[in-house]
């Protein structure tokens, strides 16, 4: 494979190795230093200085008093406030019946009350099940009786569309709902009628957290995988699964000033982030919060994405990081009211779940003076296990980043039955106190992914010598033609470097002989314009002919993401269904 075009950058970078950073920072008496422990049987390195669990942050974070916490439209909420809401709502669950390792869901969309709701339930020992937001009725009472959850909190617009499936949910007793739009009936109860509004929260009686025994590898969270394929598998996170998060992405920060030359602070600089992934996935609620919490920066969350009004909000809290997806950094780079706004806060963009042109990452640092950030995981990683930024991620555009100090990767077979060397492409593997412990109630399922601490992504993948984790395809999603394997990011790197391109995918579609064919759904740039016959000739000039996309779709908005920004590609082979059926 090429290698990753390399960006000028100061002839002295980097000033350390990455071997001479993780000595340094996980040296023993350090803040990153490691020890080994047992976790359902397998010695596995963990972060020494980790929070021994998500009751013990909610509590620590108190000493951020009158800070901000969250911001949401006209409402703030302080770290003080969001303490007393929390305790109060742990409260309120435990009057409710809820013990330890009873299932608590939640199905809202990103509100002030949706940490409270969560730290609430995971300090009294219960398992939150965060819902994704955007599913149907069905969806959503699938993963109700899949967990057997016994609470349910949810928004109004969530109330709306389950109310009708309650009576179907045998194990459900009481429903809390937030921003009720109208009268509730039972087993419904206002979530303010408990708590009260947010403006409230700070006068609210301290009454401090009911008692609770929570050890690091306890139950905390079941979130559910995309689906993109075949029913949702909730995956089983423990309290160390979120904690392991905070060590490590602050293990990231430090590395990158390190080999930057630089002296990384002892204590974090609280930044203010504007958060536009949704909670209900494990790069929000762990990678994103879970930091942001230890270090009492403050969560700007909005209703829905729109690029003028992000404008407008990194304008006017001096916003300093975002990202969430490709697509979001190119709207802002490419919307025509840039220049009106003053985004010269922002010192980090970061994104995954999809693939990413090397020009972005270049554009990010030039364009905003910011450093672009990427990075790999997955919901059966609790999100962080490689993380990508600053000068290593323009160095190599490409790439998803080395893993963190207390993780491990290996490339194995598709078969599973012997490691490949470097530069190889098969199954990644991946292993560190971030895995989780399995898939609820699936347990063939679990015993098919989770292997001695390791779990096997189904991802494609290869490492470079120096340890950096390139990731090819999904091994589901690989295109075979007529004996050949076409791995769908190759094409899409090359798409995206077209000027006209901002977003694409390629997907395969049956045929007769060749067993497949790869065909291509694109969305231009505002104001560019460019032909099938012109970006199949692109394609041509750049790989093998066999990779050229027999058809390329041009979509009038970005493509369909799931909440991990996952393009839906299930979902764009409809486009091609009268082509495949002929």
């Amino acid at each position: 494979m090429a290698p990753d075009p390399i960006v000028p950058l100061d002839p002295a970078w980097p000033k350390m190795s990455l071997e001479q950073t993780k000595a340094l920072l996980t040296a023993p008496g350090a803040k990153f230093e490691m020890e080994a422990v047992e976790i359902r049987g397998v010695p596995t390195r963990v972060w020494k200085n980790a929070p021994p669990s998500l009751r013990v942050l909610a509590q620590m974070v108190r000493a951020y008093g009158a800070r901000e916490f969250t911001i949401y439209e006209k409402e703030r909420v302080t770290f003080e406030a969001n303490y007393r809401a929390t305790a109060q709502i742990a409260h309120q669950l435990a009057v409710m019946g809820v013990t330890k390792g009873d299932r608590v869901a939640l199905a809202m969309r990103n509100l002030p009350e949706w940490p409270a709701i969560f730290f609430a339930a995971v300090s009294i020992g219960a398992i939150m099940v965060p819902l994704n937001a955007w599913w149907t009725g069905g969806e959503l009472e699938y993963a109700m009786k899949d967990s057997g959850a016994k609470v349910l909190f949810v928004d109004g617009e969530r109330h709306e569309r389950l109310k009708q499936c309650y009576e179907q949910l045998p194990d459900l007793e009481r429903v809390v709902v937030s921003r009720a739009k109208g009268a509730l009936e039972d087993p419904a109860v206002a979530l303010e009628s408990l708590i009260g509004e947010t403006s409230g929260w700070g006068e609210l009686e301290d009454v401090g957290f009911p008692d609770a025994e929570i050890a690091p590898d306890d139950d905390a969270t079941i979130f559910y995988t995309s689906g993109t394929t075949g029913s949702p598998k909730g995956a089983l996170g423990t309290h160390r699964n979120f904690v392991t998060n905070i060590m490590s992405s602050a293990y990231v920060a430090a590395r990158t000033m390190l080999r930057r030359g630089e002296t990384p602070p002892a204590v974090p600089e609280p930044k203010v982030m504007l958060l536009v992934i949704p909670l209900f996935h494990v790069t929000a609620c762990s990678a994103a919060m879970m930091g942001a919490v230890a270090s009492g920066s403050t969560l700007v969350f909005m209703r829905k994405w729109e690029p003028e009004l992000a404008m407008e909000i990194i304008q006017r809290e001096k916003v300093n990081a975002t990202g969430g997806v490709p697509t979001i950094a190119w709207q802002l780079l490419e919307h025509p009211a840039r220049a009106s706004y003053d985004l010269s806060s922002l010192e980090n963009i970061a994104y995954g779940g999809a693939p990413s042109a090397p020009e972005l990452v270049k554009r990010i640092y030039e364009e905003f003076g910011a450093l672009p950030g990427n990075g790999w995981g997955m919901t059966e990683t609790t999100a962080t296990v490689t993380t990508h930024s600053g000068e290593d991620y323009l160095s190599r555009p490409t790439s998803a980043g080395p893993p963190v100090a207390a993780a491990d990767l290996k490339i194995m077979t598709v078969e599973g039955d012997r490691e490949l060397p470097v530069g190889e492409v098969g199954e990644l593997w991946a292993r560190g106190p971030m895995v989780v412990k399995g898939y609820w109630n699936k347990p063939e399922a679990t015993a098919a992914t989770f292997v001695n601490g390791w779990v096997r992504t189904g991802d494609l993948a290869r490492l470079d010598e120096d340890g950096f984790l390139y990731v090819v395809d999904r091994a589901k999603d690989i295109i075979i033609r007529g004996g050949e394997n076409i791995y769908s990011s190759e094409v899409e790197d090359v798409l995206y470097a077209h000027p006209a391109v901002t977003d694409c995918a390629l997907v395969g579609m049956p045929h007769r002989t060749l067993g497949e064919e790869p065909v291509a759904v694109v969305h231009l740039a505002p104001g560019k314009s460019a032909t099938e016959a012109e970006l199949q000739d692109w394609v041509r000039a750049r790989l093998a002919g066999f990779k050229v996309p027999v058809q390329v779709r041009f979509a009038t908005d970005v493509l369909p993401r799931n909440a991990q920004g996952k393009i839906l590609k299930t979902d764009l082979r409809a486009l091609f269904a009268g082509e495949a059926a002929a």
